[in-house]
């Protein structure tokens, strides 16, 4: 169930993680409602301006500083190094970390009401654990994080966070949310009625409108297209931006069929192949930005999950390596890679330029890159890519040696779909616990 299971993993999910605000819809899934009596023609009274950004709080008497904000800022910087924001973005971005900030207090304050303690030495080995992704111990991880302005506490708030809140989902929620076999037997025949048909993974990010902010909202949304494509997390900004409940895994969708979405969207997907984005596109409620991370026909075989064993070659270029040097080691990389013949002659061109060679079998196609997918899939046994690589890493080529293709694609067992059912219950279920929570605390900014 943990929706923090790729958290600790990733210093992306471990710096920015944060709660999304669920959005409230109509039975027929279309334009958010509300059930408050407010009238069409509202007058403001006063000065005061709501929305103004106040740098510090107290969450029922807890406080949270503009340092805690700052530092968990430097954590995201850290995350999106190579992405360089607007003083506006930065400032939406801010805001967003303190509401994180708030509910990650709040979700705290309800596992110690539950009587649920965390063991600190757990919290070290997460952070122990993140430290190694580093290549580095927690001791050189906890100074790095100071150089860039954070610091280990706050990593490791975020992780008792993470924690806690999971542990109170699992005891309060989960041990009380079941799935019927009627459920899992009408999902089986959906998948069966579907065979055949187009389905996508996609990601969103999801952003509320009104006929008074749309223009402000899909101008919003066309920054964060330029960051995404500037190189920028799609997990990362769906986790601070997207209002729909998929923030919580950086705005997974999961595997969906057309039919299962709105026309605007149904038709833009079909549009679309793996890792493009496209957006902002207008939905019911609002604005959305797709990441179509692949797709694929519904219990068809595909033969992008065909398994290949493979030889990778690689050639690191020695520092301090000017362009030109390595425009002429690509070239004579390239000239003796594209010659090869035979995974056999694979070590014998590798040894003759100095590379290292690796050899992995069982690896799943889709594992990889979309543009070597393509690659490796019309290319014969024994033939090598194109070469590709960067300045600072190096130069490859893989080497198809074997290409084992699906004979048949199964169905998801009975025990997957009941998984999945209890998993899209349960993070319902904590929406609307947060949301109670949210409703329920005093908070006091400063």
């Amino acid at each position: 169930m943990t929706r923090f299971s790729t958290m600790i993993g990733l210093i992306a999910a471990a710096a920015i993680g944060g709660t999304a605000v669920a959005q409230t819809v109509s039975d027929d899934g279309a334009t958010p409602t509300t059930s408050l009596d407010i009238p069409g023609n509202v007058h403001l009274y006063g000065d005061a301006k709501a929305n103004v950004y106040r740098p510090s709080a107290t969450v029922n008497g807890e406080i949270i500083t503009s340092t805690d904000i700052e530092q968990r800022m430097a954590l995201i910087r850290i995350a999106n190094s190579d992405v360089k924001l607007s003083a506006e973005e930065e400032q939406r971005l801010r805001q967003q970390v303190f509401s994180n900030l708030i509910d990650e207090k709040l979700q705290i304050q309800a596992a110690k009401q539950a009587e649920i303690e965390i063991d600190e030495n757990l919290i070290d080995q997460q952070f122990a654990q993140l430290a190694t992704r580093f290549k580095q111990t927690p001791e050189q991880f906890s100074k790095y994080l100071a150089s860039k302005g954070s610091s280990a506490a706050a990593v490791k708030q975020q992780i008792r966070g993470e924690f806690a809140w999971d542990r109170l989902l699992s005891r309060n929620i989960q041990s009380t949310t079941n799935v019927s076999t009627d459920e899992v037997d009408a999902v089986l025949k959906r998948l069966n009625d579907a065979k055949g048909q187009d389905e996508y993974h996609l990601g969103e990010i999801y952003m509320t409108a009104t006929q008074d902010n749309i223009d402000a909202v899909v101008e919003n949304a066309r920054k964060i297209m330029q960051s995404l494509q500037a190189g920028g997390s799609f997990a990362a900004y769906a986790r601070q931006f997207s209002e729909a409940s998929t923030a919580v895994v950086g705005g997974d969708l999961g595997w969906v069929r057309a039919g299962q979405l709105p026309a605007s969207m149904a038709e833009a997907a079909a549009q679309m192949g793996p890792g493009q984005l496209v957006g902002p596109i207008e939905v019911p409620g609002g604005v959305s930005i797709l990441l179509m991370v692949d797709r694929r026909q519904v219990l068809t075989a595909d033969p992008r999950d065909a398994v290949l064993s493979l030889k990778q070659i690689s050639l690191d270029f020695p520092a301090g390596t000017t362009e030109a040097q390595a425009t002429d080691l690509a070239s004579k990389f390239t000239t003796a890679t594209s010659n090869i013949s035979g995974c056999g002659a694979a070590d014998e061109v590798a040894r003759s330029l100095g590379a290292q060679i690796v050899s992995r079998d069982n690896i799943a196609m889709r594992q990889l890159p979309a543009p070597l997918q393509q690659t490796l899939l019309d290319m014969q046994i024994g033939r090598s890519t194109q070469p590709f690589g960067s300045e600072d890493q190096g130069i490859s080529v893989l080497v198809l040696c074997g290409r084992d293709m699906p004979q048949a694609a199964g169905q998801p067992s009975a025990e997957q779909i009941e998984q999945r059912l209890l998993d899209e219950k349960v993070n319902k279920r904590a929406q609307r616990y947060l949301r109670d929570l949210r409703r329920d605390a005093v908070i006091e900014y400063s």
